[in-house]
């Protein structure tokens, strides 16, 4: 029987900075502290998932550098005991970066980045991959710009890379980032048809599906079914789960649609909001991976998001899922 998730995609460290405000052009801010932590999807996911439950199988999959921030990632892996073997080293470029800053009034962060060696991400770097991982999880595509680009017989080398990991036995799963350039249905639709979990948020669902899913800052309830539904059209093989602050929601190909509110949280609890969405997409593999219904998994990653929260780095604030249950259950 497979157990355990293999995590793929951008390798990350994030360098935090809590600004007093966010300044007009040309204008200076204060930086209140500072602190450094991997980021990614891979990283976020992962230290998540073994923070939840330290005897789930975690393997880590990509491109760093051979630098200070990829020994630092190491370093991370090796603490969280997550199998590194398929995390591969360049000196052709430098580990990824990004400056996070993050409004201490709000919580709300804006990111610098630097792609580094996650540009260089390709698929061979997957090819000789051996792993008896029950799911693949790769993000983020309109991130990895090998893997984002045209391939001749499927269309993206991301989708090709899905297909072979399908064939592998492979359960797959992807998350996309929000950007403001670059054609999502030229780069993700190719994809869908090899994915069988889709975790995004609902402005990335959006920008999928051309179908809004918010107005006048109020989510559309609607809008989520309709965007879940076309992409369901395009080849989602299983399940899209969209999540945004007020829940997340959850569509299978012939289902009804799942809501499941989050919990509120005092704006003086928020710390930060950077990898809020890796952790609620963790809670839900987790879910999914154990088994549990779609709504169960849905209230964990709620709760795994609700714990990001209250912790200004991407994963500081992971816990056991005995936490997760209690706090659930209150």
């Amino acid at each position: 029987m497979r157990k355990g998730i293999l995590c793929a995609g951008n390798w990350i460290v994030d360098l935090i900075k809590i600004i007093d405000i966010w300044p007009n052009e040309g204008m200076l801010a204060n930086i209140i502290s500072e602190s450094m932590c991997g980021g990614g999807a891979p990283h976020n996911v992962l230290v998540n998932l073994a923070k939840m439950d330290s005897k789930l199988p975690l393997f880590a999959s990509g491109l760093i550098g051979t630098d200070k921030f990829g020994e630092y990632l190491k370093s991370v892996l090796d603490l969280n005991n997550i199998d590194r073997k398929y995390l591969f080293e360049t000196s052709e470029e430098s580990t990824s970066f990004t400056d996070v800053m993050t409004d201490q009034s709000s919580g709300n962060r804006t990111f610098f980045h630097k792609r580094g060696t996650n540009a260089l991400l390709d698929i061979k770097h997957f090819n000789d991959i051996e792993s008896n991982a029950k799911i693949f999880h790769l993000g983020y595509l309109m991130l990895l710009d090998k893997l984002d680009s045209k391939h001749l017989e499927d269309g993206t080398k991301a989708a090709h890379l899905f297909k072979s990991m399908k064939k592998k036995g492979f359960t797959t799963s992807a998350d996309l980032v929000s950007v403001d350039i670059g054609n999502y249905s030229e780069i993700i639709l190719p994809s869908l048809k090899y994915i069988d979990y889709l975790i995004i948020n609902e402005i990335e669902a959006a920008k999928c599906s051309n179908i809004k899913t918010r107005s006048n800052n109020q989510l559309l309830h609607t809008g989520l079914s309709e965007a879940a539904s076309f992409l369901l059209e395009q080849g989602v093989n299983k399940l899209v789960v969209i999540h945004s602050p007020e829940g997340g929601f959850a569509k299978f190909k012939n289902g009804e649609p799942i809501f499941v509110p989050s919990k509120k949280l005092s704006s003086d609890s928020i710390k930060g909001s950077v990898g809020a969405g890796d952790a609620f997409c963790a809670g839900m593999l987790y879910g999914l991976h154990q088994d549990f219904s779609v709504k169960q998994s849905l209230k964990i990653a709620n709760r795994s998001a609700w714990f990001n929260l209250q912790n200004e780095t991407s994963t500081g604030g992971a816990v056991s899922i005995i936490n997760y249950q209690l706090s659930i259950n209150n």
